[in-house]
């Protein structure tokens, strides 16, 4: 073969491989924006036991056709508090699970069916032919269906290509790739290598499985092999998940550490009785091709094997999440609190899923992460009444003042990926849901703004030699409390959007609001009466009412969460 027919080949099978990628990212984000928010819920309702998250974990990635995007979500929600890291563990090894179905979805219908020359170009014209029923349809549920459907016809069109694209196996090709396999374990090895390698490069697991299936179905390796690059595929896989895991938490990265861990220990136990397996894997192909007689049986094994490590790894290591969990916490030992007061986002990573849908799980995520520091730098505030001396003082204002620059980053960062989510392909939901966090997000930043100006009155207090008696400390303290309660209120209400408690939010939001009247009333009265001069009754206002107006800014994000709520049931 020349140089002119090797690029041909080459540029043909990269435009199959494109399609197919293609094919792969629409089917999944119809799937995604079609499922919509009961993803999370599948994932939210996981319990302390194995067997749920592991069931959660292969549903959504089946639903989804993306363990990269079931991983993430599963590193948002532990890092939020809403999944334990042995749960997160087991969702992840239900992950595992749910991909296996790609490999079926391309073997019953991208290597089988149909027979004769019209095989390929066939199947996905009817597939294609049946999203016309809901393509044009009104209802975007419908519409996300189609997208899925025309999704899976491309698919199918693009394996087509890739096997059409793929020349017959040349005799000295074939004796190259037959002299790699005789050397035993280490020719196992190699390929294991060579099949982390390739889809590493792919960056994706999909297309690994789609070329190991075709390069077996041509011939071009036999069945060891595959297995082999399946175990290396499925290594290599690993990697997108430790390099989100570098933007996150430490749990995030005891996830993706565990995802790591997971198909490590997979691979060895596969690797050790290696040929007594494969031809045990064979003699089932064998039994099921009886069933499938359309399916190569090459194919069919490589699709079994891929299923049976994934669903025998878990159930081997589902008995052993507790001991995963001491590894990995011994890999990602917890940090030292001292980078609590430096500014940085948890979640938050531009391109990394491949919908916005699901990016929007990261961002709230990440608003609960600023409403965690929010609170924090509230905590901040009694220390500056009751400091003695300046230095303590000015230790305390510092604190404010960075974690006031911290929120007037975290804001702008958050709206910055908000809008670039916004400005894709995602469904009325979900611009109702950007909608909704960027009008959080602006209130916080304000709370934020708010203690700031707070500080900065007792700051101006203190200078002035302006002191309050026991009386007025009393009511500043007790108002204090009365808005910490309506913090705590609204920082419950972020973390379950579908069930926002907006009566107990009103509630705070009244107290404070009734407190303060009685304080200006009384206010009004000391000062008719000369009970305290100007410079104590203005800094003593100043504060009531910064403390009331940062209520303010508190149930609006309460009102926002429930406003979208409602939208979301229309």
């Amino acid at each position: 073969m020349d140089i002119q027919n090797i690029l041909l080949v080459i540029l043909k099978l990269a435009g199959a491989l494109a399609i197919f990628l293609f094919a792969m990212k629409l089917m999944s984000e119809g799937l995604q924006k079609y499922a919509g928010s009961r993803l999370r819920h599948i994932l939210t309702k996981v319990t302390g036991k194995p067997l749920s998250g592991i069931l959660a974990g292969t549903g959504v990635t089946a639903i989804i056709q993306s363990s990269t995007a079931t991983t993430v979500m599963t590193v948002g929600f532990a890092g939020a508090g809403l999944l334990t890291l042995g749960g997160a563990i087991a969702v992840v090894m239900g992950a595992n699970i749910g991909t296996t179905v790609t490999a079926w979805i391309i073997t019953l219908f991208g290597l089988g069916g149909g027979g004769g020359e019209e095989k390929v170009p066939l199947m996905p014209m009817i597939i294609a032919a049946i999203s016309l029923f809901f393509i044009f349809s009104k209802k975007n549920k419908m519409q996300y269906l189609g997208q899925t459907i025309i999704g899976l016809a491309l698919l199918i069109l693009g394996l087509g290509l890739m096997g059409d694209s793929v020349p017959p196996l040349d005799e000295n090709v074939a004796h190259s790739i037959a002299s790699l396999g005789q050397w035993g374990y280490w020719s196992v090895l190699l390929f294991i290598v060579v099949g982390a390698i390739l889809c590493i490069i792919l960056q994706t697991s999909s297309a690994m499985t789609a070329v190991i299936l075709l390069m077996a179905s041509q011939g071009w390796i036999d069945f060891p092999t595959s297995m082999a690059l399946v175990i290396g595929q499925n290594l290599g896989t690993t990697l997108t998940a430790q390099v989100v895991a570098m933007t996150t938490g430490t749990t995030g990265k005891r996830t993706a550490r565990a995802h790591l861990v997971f198909n490590v220990a997979g691979a060895i136990l596969f690797l050790i009785p290696f040929y007594p397996i494969c031809n045990g894997v064979m003699a089932i192909s064998e039994q099921l091709d009886h069933l499938l007689p359309t399916i190569p049986l090459i194919p069919l094994a490589i699709t079994v094997f891929h299923t049976l490590f994934n669903v025998v790894t878990t159930i081997i290591l589902a008995f052993l999440i507790p001991q995963i969990e001491k590894i990995v916490t011994w890999m990602v030992p917890d940090k030292k609190e001292d980078g609590e007061e430096e500014f940085r986002l948890t979640y938050l990573e531009p391109n990394l899923l491949s919908t916005a849908e699901l990016n929007l799980q990261s961002a709230k995520s990440e608003i609960e992460e600023f409403s965690k520091r929010v609170l924090r730098m509230y905590t901040f505030l009694p220390g500056l009444r009751t400091a003695n001396k300046d230095e303590e003082f000015n230790s305390i204002m510092e604190r404010i003042a960075k974690y006031e620059g911290i929120t007037d980053r975290m804001e702008m960062e958050i709206s910055k990926f908000l809008t670039k989510v916004g400005s894709g392909d995602i469904s009325e939901h979900g611009s109702e849901r950007i909608s909704t966090m960027l009008r959080i997000i602006d209130n916080l930043e304000s709370i934020g703004d708010t203690i700031y100006q707070i500080a900065m009155t007792r700051q101006t207090k203190r200078e002035d030699a302006v002191h309050f008696d026991a009386g007025l400390n009393a009511n500043l303290s007790h108002m204090s409390e009365l808005v910490q309660n309506a913090l705590n209120v609204m920082d419950s209400n972020l973390h379950d959007y579908d069930h926002v408690d907006l009566d107990a939010a009103y509630a705070a939001e009244h107290e404070i609001n009734a407190y303060r009247d009685r304080l200006r009333a009384q206010h009004l009265d000391a000062l008719k009466l000369g009970v305290y001069d100007y410079a104590i009754g203005n800094a003593y206002s100043s504060l009531y009412a910064l403390y009331e107006k940062l209520g303010d800014y508190v149930i609006n994000v309460s009102e926002a969460i429930d406003s979208s709520r409602k939208h979301a049931d229309d």
